[in-house]
Parts: C-alpha cells; structure tokens; sequence
C-alpha cells in the first residue's frame, strides 16, 4: 500500500519561498512517477511538476518553470518541491502523486495517477 505524506505548506508573501515535502512508503518506486499538482478554491486539479524515479528526469508546467523545482531523493524515499519567487496565484491546495509508470504523453493528467496525498494548504499573500 503506497503512502503519500505532504508537509511544509504555510503562509508566506508575495515573492517568498516555500519548501513542500512528500513522503513516499509501502513499495520500491523505482518505476514510478512522482509529481505535484494543485488545486485552487473552485478550480481543477492541475498539474504542477513531475520527476522520473528512476532517472531523476524533470518536468515542469508552464507556469512554474524557472520558480519552482521538483526532486526526488532516493535515500530518503522523499520528493520535495522548492517554490520560489511565490505570487498570490500559487495559491492552493498542493498534492503529492504516484503512479507505477512512465508516460510522457499523460503525466500531466490527474487521472493517470494512483495515489494521492492529503494535500498542504500553501497560501501566497499579496
């Protein structure tokens, strides 16, 4: 039974930083993708980052590219999401995600993914 366990949302300015981490347990995930997604009050679900486990290979959504960094340490079973340069609109819910594949053409999608965390509030005041 894979486990997902977010931590480090919280209140923070305009143009600050946050650090979200997610601890994964209950299999090897060296098959799998791991990424973020975040949903805002009334919106969808949407695709934030993702990272290959087993190559450590990076994707990003438009939005955050060059403010937010997805990773993964092996080590620690653990996926960290670094958040900079936060504006009101990276106002969310964030969730960590799994599932026990690699696909390039769907990692984007919320519905490929197995297993979910409870999600961390981040909230980015202005």
């Amino acid at each position: 039974q894979v486990q997902l366990v977010e931590s480090g949302g919280g209140l923070v300015q305009a143009g600050g930083s946050l650090r979200l981490s997610c601890a994964a347990s209950g299999r090897t995930f060296s098959g799998y993708t791991m990424a973020w997604f975040r949903q805002a009050p009334g919106k969808e679900r949407v695709f934030v980052a993702a990272v290959r486990w087993s190559t450590g290979g990076t994707y990003a959504a438009d939005s955050t590219k060059g403010r937010f960094t997805i990773s993964r340490d092996n080590a620690k079973n653990t996926v960290t999401l670094q958040m900079n340069n936060l504006k009101p609109e990276d106002t969310a819910v964030y969730y960590c995600a799994a599932q026990d594949r690699f696909n390039i053409a769907t990692m984007r999608i919320s519905g490929e993914y197995e297993y979910w965390g409870q999600g961390t509030q981040v909230t980015v005041s202005s």
